[in-house]
């Protein structure tokens, strides 16, 4: 009776998955989440203002452009071109806080503008990025007297490891391929006694969290989301490279042990918590879980993951996130506001809106625009 009860859920299981993943649904869930994001964020010019009133080329929005043009390549559509010229020009396309920054939160808006670079050739886009990044690569960061040490917390791989790479494939130096890599390898392997554990495949945050980092029940503390934007940050730099550059397979190297330390972390239900391994903060979260698709799809699409080992990760991961986190007009829900911890934005839930909105929907649209390429993938092979 026990065989047949489980063989039925296993059936009802699949029947679920199959009915939410064909990839048209996918798409139009993605374009669903991304509507609500752009109708209540019509002028993309406007400052964000939670606690204070930043500017819109600050990190959380220029990573929901980065989902955009990712849902353009399956999805093209002239308003979103349009969205993101308005906010791009608005900016001179030019990195917040100017040329001079070596903030790596302040580059990242630099991803969207080479990408729209290849496609106009506006070379006031390159200048501008070019000279913001001859500029850092002459100086040292204060705070460690490293020319390599600006990437002193994880997220920062993330924000500006793939503008060096993107600028390294327009221009062809590999000045800007190598010095972003000895950036990466300095967070990696120095930054307090080196970041990434390579036992676990996992990432502690920044300097501030000497590892080993603990959580109160005595497990590794690894930030979901942190994690997250490595993963993401390995794609969008291997996508950039030869495959048979020694800078490629360097990456490919440790995006496999990350690939395998995040599998292990994966809940029943399709997600993520907010800290990997630990029983602290065991809930649903859905910035981390989306980037983790993101990564394990474009892994299996490209060949680098087997999808016999890593395609119920990707198919279960989706249909959590439909299940859970997105609601009827395309609100993201279980999504964790601003932080650098597990602990940060608690508690979260269904309804609650984060401090940002705009990350969260760049991370969505990041991983269901790789997970629709995977079903179109398997659906022609």
């Amino acid at each position: 009776m026990r065989k047949i009860a489980a063989l039925w859920g296993a059936l009802m299981t699949a029947a679920t998955l199959s009915a939410q993943n064909t990839a048209q649904q996918v798409l139009s869930t993605t374009q669903k989440v991304n509507d609500y994001f752009m109708s209540k964020y019509a002028d993309p010019t406007l400052p964000t203002n939670v606690k204070k009133v930043r500017p819109s080329s600050l990190w959380t929005r220029a990573v929901y452009y980065e989902g955009l043009m990712a849902l353009n390549d399956i999805d093209p559509q002239q308003r979103y071109m349009d969205y993101t010229d308005r906010w791009a020009s608005f900016h001179q396309w030019t990195p917040r806080n100017g040329i001079k920054t070596c903030d790596a939160d302040d580059q990242c808006c630099e991803q969207t503008y080479l990408m729209r670079y290849t496609q106009n050739k506006n070379e006031k886009i390159l200048s501008t990025t070019l000279q913001n990044l001859d500029q850092q690569m002459e100086r040292a960061n204060p705070k460690n007297s490293s020319i390599y040490g600006w990437w002193t917390w994880i997220d920062a791989i993330q924000m500006a490891m793939p503008v060096y790479m993107q600028v390294y494939k327009i221009t062809g130096e590999e000045k800007y391929r190598d010095h972003a890599m000895q950036m990466y390898r300095w967070s990696r392997n120095e930054c307090g006694g080196g970041l990434f554990n390579e036992k676990d495949g996992l990432w502690w945050r920044d300097a501030d969290y000497v590892p080993p980092y603990k959580e109160p029940d005595g497990k590794d503390c690894y930030w979901s989301r942190g994690n997250g934007w490595v993963y993401a940050a390995l794609v969008r730099c291997m996508n950039q490279l030869d495959k048979k550059d020694k800078a490629y397979k360097e990456l490919k190297k440790d995006f496999l042990m990350m690939s395998e330390g995040l599998k292990k972390c994966q809940r029943e239900d399709g997600f993520w918590n907010p800290s990997l391994v630990s029983t602290n903060y065991a809930m649903t979260e859905a910035s981390g879980t989306a980037l983790f698709l993101y990564g394990m799809a474009w892994g299996i699409r490209n060949g680098l993951l087997k999808a016999k080992d890593y395609r119920e990760a990707c198919d279960q991961a989706w249909a959590a996130m439909v299940k859970t986190s997105v609601h009827s007009d395309g609100f993201l829900g279980w999504m964790q506001g601003t932080g650098k911890d597990p602990s940060d934005g608690q508690p979260l839930s269904y309804t609650r809106v984060p401090d940002f909105e705009d990350y969260g929907t760049g991370c969505f649209l990041l991983g269901a625009t790789e997970y629709y390429k995977l079903l179109t993938k398997f659906k022609n092979s």
